[in-house]
């Protein structure tokens, strides 16, 4: 019986050609669509798991409160002496290790002398929480010894070409630091939160020249120590968590805390379990960009709505061509068929027709892969589907699809009573509450709500491009962990300021788009005596080219100056500031006095304010100190003549630095770098508004021949009376336009609402203006019509002698 339903499903496939292509199409684009999603999700929840003991790992970050209980940071590093105290305190923590990134550790073998982005300083037992192979070495005594490093094949290569590198030293910077290669490890995967190339010893930083094991064991301030631990199988974690504020208490103590305070209401350690980093991590100070849980929700929810529209398509297509198949079922039910039978046959035919479909998206998925992994910036792969566990249930996806999509048609052509289809008598309630109706209202709410986030999306991504920042980010070239410079630098910048293409010259400790993550104690001085400040001044150390380079303005006052020496004692703030101390107007802040860290000084001039962090950030106060040996060196070019200022910079830098690479950057590329998952978000949406949008019109493309269909006789009767081909297309097509218009109606607040809640992630954002939600409904409308006019002018222009001949 199942051979004969499926003869004659294939059957009917070749007699209905151009209907079962379209079936066949937009299930396809639907499988598709839910394909590559699946696999961006799988891809998503899959980071961080290939670790043996990933559920048995956590990482330690920590929190910092400006007043008990208020955060003001959270970091997801921690000082150096925390893992190995709370190793200490707590025996029920089988092991920790620690590792400390440096993006900007320079290497040198021979001639060759590279800068690393992505070395990491790395305990001894680091192996035993990430599970990569170690390919040559031991991974559990390669790193025990001080100046060590392992490397990964690429890396290996790159310095020693083919020979072999283990036992081979490299050196470290402009020191005469020799680190000798014991080991070789495999790169980690793409789905892993850390991706170092080098690993270096973390008993390196015992020297007193490379760190210190003084400050390894003392040092509670700097944060930029990554901490795991790894507890028993199956450990209720929360027995640590409870203790943690009691810890801090016993084990952390510091200085200049005021004397009512505990530690744990100062600072705070959580608990993150490692393979939640990727989704729900979205600290100050990640090692990478992390994912979004939202966003794989969001994504989820689009490929089970375009599947579940595409099964809608499917069922107002079967019914849109019952008339075709009307005395088929006529002839079966005077020969004998059952009602049973007759359904099983069209049940047949939606399953069959669901595998072909799945079949095709398939190949498609694995072709379509690589362009959307490339826009996703991820490195997604078919045969993540290829896993039992998900292969199984898509197997078996086709067996739902066809029962979804395939028994509504059943039960309804199954219904045609055999005398009446015989005669050619077929009417269909097209009533105005039908079932189809309510399914391409649905459709195109849809459509709209994703239109309308496109449109939001890139308006508002157009509007970080064009705002302005409060300073000049195009032509400055970046340089990092330049302080080897020292005293060479007045010779260097001298040398540089001689070439007209290039205008400024300036070190900060951080730069423009950055986050904000430094700040001290800070004190006023109010009636006569210091009172501590409640917020936080976040600071940056300048010297006297920062505001020029970047072309900051000044609301009052002055800028630093190298030849006034009092100025190391001096503050610049921003208006930010001004308004949050209630100084009122930048004139007023001038001469105040601050206490900051340890330095008493006055301010000696105001900033206006600038968006230093990316637009998601509000503008927050700022404290600027003078110091002419900060980390970073920024470098404002003419934007004329950009490669000879490059070429002529290099020549510079490699005059007084010879032994230091030239490696650099724009600002600006840092900038779009910030926004990079925005630009992502909106490729995305545009490319599933689109594809929404199609399979909307696929089923109203249905539903219009249905209805179409059902009122031939209607059209004759009008062309007969003399309606124009216009007027008969205004009548056929004012019902369809209608439920766009209800689409809309519904779609508007929907979309408002999750586009505001979207648009409140930016401190700096457009407003959803009314035209975008007009436009949203105008395109949906033409979208539409011109889908319902292939049915409707077809249905005018036709002959009414042959739409009345039964009559």
């Amino acid at each position: 019986m199942i051979k004969n339903y499926l003869r004659s499903a294939v059957r009917n496939i070749k007699r209905h050609p151009f209907i079962s292509f379209i079936n066949i199409f937009g299930l396809t684009v639907g499988l598709t669509c839910c394909l590559l999603i699946v696999t961006y999700v799988i891809n998503e929840r899959s980071y961080d798991k290939f670790n043996k003991n990933a559920d048995d790992i956590y990482r330690v970050t920590r929190i910092f409160y400006s007043t008990p209980n208020v955060e003001s940071l959270h970091l997801s590093a921690v000082a150096p002496p925390f893992g190995p105290r709370l190793k200490m305190a707590f025996p029920d923590i089988k092991k920790m290790t620690r590792t400390e990134p440096n993006s900007s550790i320079s290497f040198r073998y021979k001639e060759k002398l590279f800068n690393e982005g992505h070395s990491f300083f790395a305990d001894e037992n680091f192996f035993d929480f990430f599970s990569i192979a170690v390919l040559k070495g031991d991974g559990h005594k390669s790193l025990a010894e001080p100046f060590t490093v392992m490397l990964t094949p690429d890396i290996a290569k790159k310095y020693f070409g083919d020979a072999d590198p283990m036992n081979k030293t490299v050196i470290l910077d402009n020191t005469k630091h020799e680190f000798k290669v014991t080991g070789i490890f495999s790169p980690f995967p793409a789905n892993a939160h850390l991706h170092p190339d080098i690993l270096v010893s973390f008993n390196t930083l015992n020297d007193p020249d490379i760190y210190g094991e003084k400050q390894l064991a003392t040092n509670f301030g700097n944060n930029s120590f990554y901490t795991y631990l790894m507890f028993p199988k199956n450990y209720n974690v929360d027995r640590v968590r409870t203790q943690l504020p009691n810890f801090l208490d016993k084990y952390v103590n510091f200085q200049g805390m005021p004397g009512n305070l505990k530690t744990h209401q100062v600072t705070a350690l959580t608990l993150q379990k490692l393979t939640d980093i990727h989704l729900t991590s979205h600290l100050d100070d990640e090692i990478e960009e992390n994912g979004n849980s939202t966003r794989v929700y969001i994504f989820s929810a689009i490929a089970l709505f375009i599947l579940l529209i595409a099964c809608i398509n499917y069922m107002n297509l079967s019914t849109a061509r019952s008339t075709l198949r009307a005395k088929e079922i006529g002839i079966r039910k005077v020969v004998g068929a059952q009602r049973t039978e007759i359904i099983s046959q069209f049940l047949s035919e939606s399953v069959l027709i669901t595998y072909v479909s799945l079949f095709i998206a398939f190949g498609l998925t694995a072709l379509l892969l690589p362009a959307v992994g490339k826009m996703s910036g991820l490195q997604l792969s078919i045969n993540s589907l290829l896993n039992w566990q998900i292969l199984i249930p898509i197997v078996l996806l086709p067996l739902v699809i066809g029962l979804i999509s395939g028994i509504y048609p059943a039960i309804f052509m199954s219904s045609f009573i055999p005398v009446k289809v015989l005669k050619g008598i077929l009417k269909v309630n097209t009533g105005t509450f039908s079932f189809r109706k309510i399914l391409v209202v649905l459709q195109f709410s849809i459509s709209i709500v994703l239109i309308v986030a496109t449109i939001v999306v890139f308006k508002q991504l157009q509007y970080i491009q064009d705002k302005d920042l409060g300073f000049n980010k195009d032509h400055v070239l970046t340089m990092r962990n330049t302080n080897s410079l020292g005293k060479q630098f007045e010779a260097l910048r001298a040398d540089l300021l001689k070439n007209p293409g290039i205008k400024e010259i300036s070190r900060s400790s951080r730069i423009p788009s950055g986050r904000l993550l430094d700040d001290q104690n800070a004190s006023v001085l109010e009636g006569g005596t210091l009172q501590p400040l409640k917020v936080d001044l976040k600071q940056i150390v300048v010297d006297d080219g920062f505001i020029p380079t970047y072309g900051i303005q000044m609301a009052s006052g002055r800028n630093f100056s190298k030849n006034i020496k009092t100025d190391s004692n001096k503050f610049i703030i921003n208006e930010t500031t001004v308004q949050i101390l209630g100084w009122k107007t930048p004139e007023n802040a001038l001469n105040k006095e601050i206490k900051y860290g340890n330095v008493v000084g006055n301010v000696i001039g105001v900033m206006k304010d600038f968006h230093f962090e990316s637009l998601h950030q509000p503008i927050i106060p700022m404290i600027f100190l003078f110091d002419q040996n900060a980390n970073w060196l920024s470098i404002k070019i003419d934007g004329r003549n950009v490669q000879s200022s490059i070429v002529a910079i290099q020549s510079t830098w490699q005059k007084y630095m010879p032994n230091a690479p030239f490696d650099f950057s724009f600002l600006d590329k840092h900038f779009d770098q910030l926004y990079h998952s925005e630009q992502q978000q909106g490729t995305l949406f545009t490319i599933f508004a689109c594809i929404a949008i199609f399979i909307a019109c696929l089923g109203l493309f249905g539903l219009s021949a249905f209805t179409i269909t059902q009122r031939v006789k209607e059209i004759g009767v009008r062309k007969v009376l003399g309606a124009s081909v216009p007027q008969i297309v205004a009548a056929l097509s004012k019902d369809f336009l209608k439920l766009v218009l209800i689409a809309a109606f519904f779609a508007i607040p929907v979309a408002l609402y999750a586009m505001n809640k979207w648009l409140g992630g930016f401190a700096s954002r457009i407003d959803v203006s009314w035209w975008i939600l007009a436009a949203a409904g105008v395109i949906a409308l033409v979208i539409a019509f011109a889908t319902i006019s292939f049915q409707s002018i077809k249905a005018a222009l036709a002959n009414p002698v042959k739409s009345l001949r039964s009559e």
